[in-house]
C-alpha cells in the first residue's frame, strides 16, 4: 500500500470561497463531503508532468455531484481584463461553496482579487489576501487602476462585503 498524500489547505477567502493548491483525484471525495458544490480548476494542463490532468478531475468531481469548470490561465495572462471577467463570471454563477485551486493557490488568489477589489476596495482586497498568506502587495497599483476603472458592485453584487471570513 503507497502513502497516502494528505488533502491540501484549503484557504477561504471569503464566504463560501476558496482556493487550494493543485488538487489529486482522491481530493475530490473530501472537497465534496465538506460541502462544496463547484470545483474550478485554474491551472492549464501540461504545466507540470505529475499534476492531474483536467480531464480526470473533471470526471471524479462530476462523479461526486460537483460542478466543475475549467478555466486554464497561465500565469503571463492573469491580469488579463477577459481572464479576470471569465473568473468573475464564475464567482457570481457558481453554486457555492466553490473551490478554485492552480499549482500553489497564487493565481487563483490574483484572480480572485482583481474581481473582488471593485467591491472591496483595494486595502480590504489585499487585507483579505495577506490574512490568507498571500504577498499581492506587488499588484497594488494594478489593483489601484481596477478598481477605478470598474463599477462598484460589477461583481458579486449579491454578496454582502461583511461575509468576508479571510484566512478561514
Amino acid at each position: 500500500m503507497g502513502l497516502e498524500v494528505p488533502m491540501p489547505q484549503l484557504i477561504q477567502l471569503e464566504d463560501e470561497v476558496f482556493v487550494a493548491p493543485q488538487l489529486v483525484e482522491g481530493d475530490f471525495a473530501e472537497v465534496a463531503a465538506r460541502g462544496f458544490r463547484s470545483v474550478v480548476n485554474n491551472r492549464p494542463d501540461g504545466e507540470a508532468a505529475d499534476q492531474l490532468p483536467t480531464e480526470q478531475a473533471e470526471s471524479a468531481a462530476r462523479g461526486l455531484g460537483l460542478e466543475f469548470r475549467y478555466q486554464p490561465v497561465a500565469n503571463v495572462n492573469v491580469t488579463d481584463d477577459d481572464v479576470v471577467d471569465a473568473f468573475a463570471e464564475l464567482l457570481d454563477t457558481l453554486p457555492r461553496p466553490v473551490l478554485f485551486y492552480c499549482r500553489t493557490g497564487t493565481r487563483c488568489s490574483i484572480l480572485w482579487a482583481q474581481a473582488a477589489v471593485a467591491r472591496l476596495g483595494v486595502a480590504k482586497t489585499l487585507e483579505v489576501v495577506t490574512a490568507a498568506g498571500y504577498d499581492l502587495e506587488p499588484l497594488r497599483e494594478h489593483l489601484v487602476e481596477r478598481e477605478e476603472r470598474t463599477p462598484a458592485g460589477a461583481s458579486l453584487a449579491d454578496a454582502p462585503a461583511d461575509a468576508l471570513q479571510p484566512g478561514a
